[in-house]
């Protein structure tokens, strides 16, 4: 069995990052309800241990809704004027899965090893038992799935 069963490309990802936000699952909460009330559907989360009381939050979202993201960052930042707020358009995520990945140790060591060995822009990295994604920039797509597929053969 092959532990990568196939590896996906979603294209036109947007990626929001909140550093330095406070650490408050208040916030988080009505912040992922702001972009729901705005029907718009989120992707990758990630978000960074707290450190002291602050954390930072990353998500993407489709390039399709940069504009009601940028409404949304606006309110944010008028609420919170000291929230540091990023938006990154034009990355895409590869993601990368397999049922054999669960319990197999080293897989996530090789992904990063494919995608080092071409220089990838990198941006997030979300995973589970049996999938790893990574958002990069469009231009490292080809050259980082050739990787990952050497990687593994």
């Amino acid at each position: 069995m092959n532990i990568i069963e196939r590896i996906t490309v979603t294209e036109d990802a947007t990626l929001i990052s909140l550093n330095d936000s406070p650490a408050d699952i208040r916030l988080v909460a009505t912040i992922f309800e702001m972009i729901r009330d705005a029907g718009i559907d989120v992707d990758m989360i990630s978000q960074s241990p707290p450190n002291g009381q602050h954390s930072s939050l990353s998500f993407t979202v489709s390039g399709d809704d940069f504009g009601g993201i940028l409404d949304i960052v606006a309110k944010l930042r008028s609420v919170n004027p000291d929230l540091k707020i990023s938006v990154s358009g034009g990355n895409c995520k590869i993601s990368i899965f397999g049922e054999a990945m669960k319990g197999k140790p080293g897989v996530a060591a090789k992904v990063f090893k494919a995608a080092a060995a071409v220089n990838a822009d990198l941006r997030m990295i979300c995973t589970s038992e049996t999938d790893i994604s990574l958002l990069i920039v469009k231009a490292d797509v080809d050259a980082v799935i050739n990787a990952i597929r050497a990687e593994f053969a």
